[in-house]
């Protein structure tokens, strides 16, 4: 069980910590600066080192007027087996103007019998920015099988908020839950054995930006489609999906895709978050 609270605002150029709040099996490391943008870094730590049957982990995040949060995971967050009920994290993410988010945890690790849910509730302003990045793994079985989890649900919900009011942007539902047997066939995600999600959200959002990422997709060995959402008051989502058997070849994928994004929108290097 865990709770965490972290609000980001703005202080003389660069972005710092207004609220943080934490109890049980959640908390942040100290903030850095990966450059001098005044983007600030958070790193989520779980002391615990899994999530567990029936643990509920609440996450709320906020990112002021002109505030920049980069929220990253110190490593895997690793589901082990759930006997009687599912693991489960609810965050709560709230985008002011101008602000920007990238949200870029490790690799979900689902072990042998392990059930999860992870809901995910995003408002955002039409000239906010938001990033992040997701890659899902089987974990080692006894029996050296893959997929012996029992179900994973990720669901993101982002709406766009104005002064008339919030309407949903996107409803981002991911549901795998592997049948008896051999589940890598076509049929369950074409017989791969990791995904990757990208989800952006941003005014500058547009068929030519996904046919650039598409075209950086292509260097890398993975399946990978892109789709966008309708334009919300001037602001448009864009969600990957990939597909490999390989965590690091889609951390490349996604690194790649965030990269471009960093440099083009923002003038950054690419990330590079060493946490060994």
């Amino acid at each position: 069980m865990g709770e965490l609270a972290l609000h980001i605002g703005q202080r003389g150029g660069r972005s710092v910590a207004i609220h943080q709040f934490h109890q049980g099996a959640l908390r942040v490391l100290r903030p850095h600066y990966l450059d001098d943008s005044g983007q600030v870094c958070y790193v989520v730590v779980n002391p615990g080192g899994a999530y567990l049957g029936a643990d509920l982990f609440l996450v709320d995040v906020a990112v002021g007027d002109g505030a920049d949060l980069l929220l990253t995971t110190q490593s895997a967050t690793k589901i082990y087996r759930t006997p009687g009920s599912f693991a489960e994290q609810r965050m709560t993410v709230r985008l002011g103007e101008g602000a920007r988010l990238e949200l870029m945890p490790d690799q979900l690790i689902a072990y042998r019998q392990a059930s999860y849910r992870q809901n995910t509730y995003i408002s955002v302003r039409p000239s906010s920015s938001l990033v992040m990045a997701e890659v899902v793994t089987p974990g080692w079985s006894p029996d050296g099988a893959s997929f012996r989890y029992e179900e994973l649900r990720l669901r993101n919900e982002i709406r766009v908020e104005t002064d008339d009011g919030g309407q949903l942007l996107a409803l981002d539902n991911l549901l795998i839950r592997p049948p008896a047997g051999d589940v890598t066939g076509l049929g369950h995600m074409e017989g791969f054995s990791h995904l990757g999600s990208l989800v952006v959200v941003d005014a500058r959002v547009d068929q030519s930006l996904a046919d650039d990422l598409h075209s950086v997709t292509a260097d890398h060995e993975a399946h990978a489609g892109i789709s966008l959402t309708r334009t919300l008051a001037g602001t448009t989502g864009l969600v990957l999906r990939s597909l490999s058997d390989s965590t690091g070849e889609l951390n490349r994928l996604l690194g790649a895709c965030t990269a471009l994004l960093r440099e083009r929108w923002h003038g950054q290097a690419p990330l590079d978050l060493r946490k060994y």
